[in-house]
């Protein structure tokens, strides 16, 4: 069994990225165990808290989730060209302290998939997270690309999938990555 956590970049309850880890999981085969985590309590990241108060819990409960899988996969929103604020402090907050981001990033395999209401998908903030992951040390998977344009269009009112191209594309980007992982 090969575990996969999915990180939704948006905090909305609608969001289309939640909604595409949401499909990934429904469209997961026998063999990948793909567990959704949201960035819900994680504080703006402050080196004075880190100081006085050390990592938040909310913080240190993803980063156990991270260092238990054997893929993360994130799905970035792309607010004004780039990734989200709320999603980069995350990921800072998790490689907090230093001596931790072997133990929770180093070598371990990573993927980017995105939804956006744009024409454009996610390329530019998918673009943007790789200087990001490439200090983190993980090893990321560009086997294949899945970025979601028109989402409002892609996913029906209940948020689901409705895009039988783009849920075959999402079923395809799952075993690659899973495959890669599994390495």
């Amino acid at each position: 069994m090969t575990r996969i956590l999915g990180i939704s970049g948006s905090l909305r309850a609608g969001s289309f990225n939640t909604a595409l880890l949401r499909a990934a999981q429904r469209a997961a085969g026998d063999g990948i165990d793909l567990d959704i985590a949201t960035l819900h309590g994680i504080p703006l990241y402050d080196g004075d808290v880190e100081v006085s108060e050390g990592i938040p819990a909310a913080v240190a409960a993803l980063k156990d989730r991270i260092a238990a899988s054997d893929g993360v996969l994130l799905a970035t929103p792309e607010y004004n060209n780039g990734v989200p604020g709320v999603f980069k402090n995350a990921i800072d907050w998790c490689s907090r302290p230093p001596a931790d981001i072997p133990r929770v990033f180093g070598e371990r395999p990573f993927a980017l998939i995105g939804a956006s209401p744009g024409g454009f998908g996610t390329i530019l903030s998918q673009a943007h997270w790789l200087p990001v992951l490439k200090t983190l040390g993980v090893r990321l998977w560009s086997g294949q690309k899945l970025m979601v344009s028109r989402a409002g269009q892609a996913f029906d009112g209940d948020g689901d999938l409705a895009d039988d191209k783009a849920r075959e594309q999402l079923a395809s980007f799952l075993l690659g990555f899973a495959a890669f992982a599994a390495k």
